[in-house]
């Protein structure tokens, strides 16, 4: 689906584009080819040709050729465009970030600015790991889709962008339920009260929340804070009075709090 909206956004329109092929260009990956001088065209379209048989590593280094034969053309500043988005669909990620890095240093002030925050964006969030897993690509993957919304609010991607800041944000929700979890069995309840307060504070929108204030309750019912327990358990009733987490909540402070 993102691969979809990306072709459609860019390469489509830039498909349609009269260009004059007058000539072919090598079938070797960019590393192994010769330098070769060619006209703009001809680099271009056969760059293009490559793309639309879903050939994307040599399209990738196609485009990155027109660049770097012609740095001045304005097919240079579409190139780096249709680089990072070959460098996407071949999964590519880290090259499509820079390719795309890359034309917003150059061209900050362009039209096409938003697109390129796009393909950064979603290059970092097809690289989320599992919760199990360290979370700094999450991190980026969150920094550069609020970057793209706080720059182009209204711009097509923005709403795209939105759903993926909340999926992003209940997967870091996630990673500290895991943490807790871990901490809490191996009954180290303190450390595993600040992950699950993570939760409750800062990813409160998130659909962890509600185990996050049930684990509080377990975590201070085994320090023997009950007090606190209570606490936990009655925001977990205002918020989510009808959840399973409430109910375990409401049956177990009644046994070991009452």
């Amino acid at each position: 689906m993102i691969r979809s909206r990306l072709f459609r956004a860019l390469a489509l329109p830039l498909l349609g584009t009269s260009i004059a092929l007058s000539g072919c260009a090598s079938t070797k990956a960019k590393k192994d080819r010769p330098y070769v001088a060619q006209d703009v065209d001809t680099l271009y379209t056969a760059a293009l040709a490559t793309l639309n048989r879903h050939e994307y590593k040599l399209a990738a280094a196609q485009f990155d050729e027109v660049e770097r034969q012609h740095p001045y053309s304005v097919w240079a500043r579409r190139a780096q465009l249709m680089s990072a988005y070959s460098y996407y669909v071949s999964a590519n990620y880290s090259e499509a970030i820079l390719s795309a890095q890359r034309f917003l240093s150059l061209h900050p002030g362009s039209r096409e600015a938003p697109y390129a925050y796009y393909v950064v964006a979603v290059s970092y969030y097809e690289q989320i790991a599992s919760v199990d897993r360290d979370q700094k690509t999450t991190g980026k993957a969150l920094d550069a889709l609020q970057e793209l919304i706080r720059r182009y609010p209204n711009s097509e991607y923005a709403a795209d962008a939105r759903l993926k800041v909340d999926l992003t944000v209940d997967h870091l929700a996630g990673k500290e339920m895991e943490v807790g979890r871990y901490y809490q069995a191996n009954k180290q309840f303190l450390a595993a009260i600040i992950r699950f307060r993570v939760v409750v504070d800062t990813y409160n929108t998130t659909s962890h929340t509600p185990e996050a204030l049930h684990r509080l309750v377990e975590c201070y019912l085994s320090l023997g804070l009950p007090e606190e327990a209570k606490k936990s358990a009655s925001v977990l009733n205002y918020n989510y009075p009808g959840s399973k987490w409430y109910d375990r909540s409401y049956d177990l402070i009644g046994r070991k709090a009452a």
